[in-house]
């Protein structure tokens, strides 16, 4: 008969595990996990993600067996998938796991199990939903940093630049890098105007993160050049455009 997904012997982990931590995991249980080839295992030893979900099951007369679909995510933004194979058919009813690199072996291996052949398989749907997923850190350098902050702080002309709090929070700043940024405003300006967008990110001694974003232009009445500091991107780029259309 059919079964739920929550009836499913599996167990999965209590908090969130790294790419590494559930491939460790899945090879621990598996009864065959020396058969994997060297090649996949290496490529799964740098995943950057990873994801674990019910593929199909199949409960009768005491009897069950479920397969799981464990997929990472490489850097090159290519997948690996493993399969898992759960059952108690063995003698003596303990529940054994064994993986498999392609679903041709998964079935292969399914179809020796001694299960009645006429009740049907509960199938779900693939739906992959890739965790932890580094977000993209910035390459710091820990030169003066307390310095370069609050020299940029000091040289924003903007009514609305920083205060005084993100001042005292970045000189604790460890390290910091700087960007340009491109993109809007795409509409047109006097010529010899320029603009230009920096993102300033600070590194925290909690690990946290900080950016300021720098707009320098010369859309002043003397034609010099001016900066002005915001906490966001989005409010920085609507201060070069308001800039940009007073000059058209």
């Amino acid at each position: 008969m059919s079964v739920p997904y929550e009836t499913a012997a599996y167990e999965p982990a209590e908090s969130p595990e790294s790419p590494e931590e559930h491939l460790a995991r899945l090879l621990g249980r598996a009864l065959n996990s020396f058969e994997l080839p060297d090649e996949v295992l290496r490529l799964l030893e740098c995943a950057l993600a990873h994801d674990g979900s019910l593929h199909s099951a199949h409960h009768s007369a005491g009897l069950h067996r479920e397969t799981y679909r464990h997929t990472w995510l490489l850097a090159d933004g290519s997948a690996v998938t493993l399969w898992e194979l759960v059952h108690n058919t063995a003698p003596g009813g303990e529940t054994q796991h064994e993986v498999y690199v392609d679903e041709e072996e998964l079935h292969t291996a399914t179809g020796r199990l001694p299960l009645p052949p006429d009740t049907a398989d509960f199938e779900l749907p693939v739906v992959t939903q890739l965790s932890a997923i580094p977000e993209p850190r910035h390459v710091y350098a820990p030169d003066d940093t307390a310095d370069h902050a609050r020299r940029l702080l000091r040289r924003a002309e903007n009514p609305d630049r920083p205060g005084a709090e993100v001042a005292a929070l970045l000189a604790t700043a460890s390290a910091h890098q700087i960007t340009q940024a491109f993109g809007r405003p795409g509409r047109p300006t006097r010529a010899g105007l320029s603009f230009a967008l920096y993102e300033h990110a600070f590194l925290l001694p909690d690990g946290g993160e900080v950016s300021l974003w720098e707009v320098e232009h010369t859309a002043t009445p003397d034609g010099r050049h001016m900066c002005e500091v915001y906490m966001s991107q989005d409010a920085a780029r609507d201060a070069m455009e308001r800039r940009a259309a007073r000059q058209v």
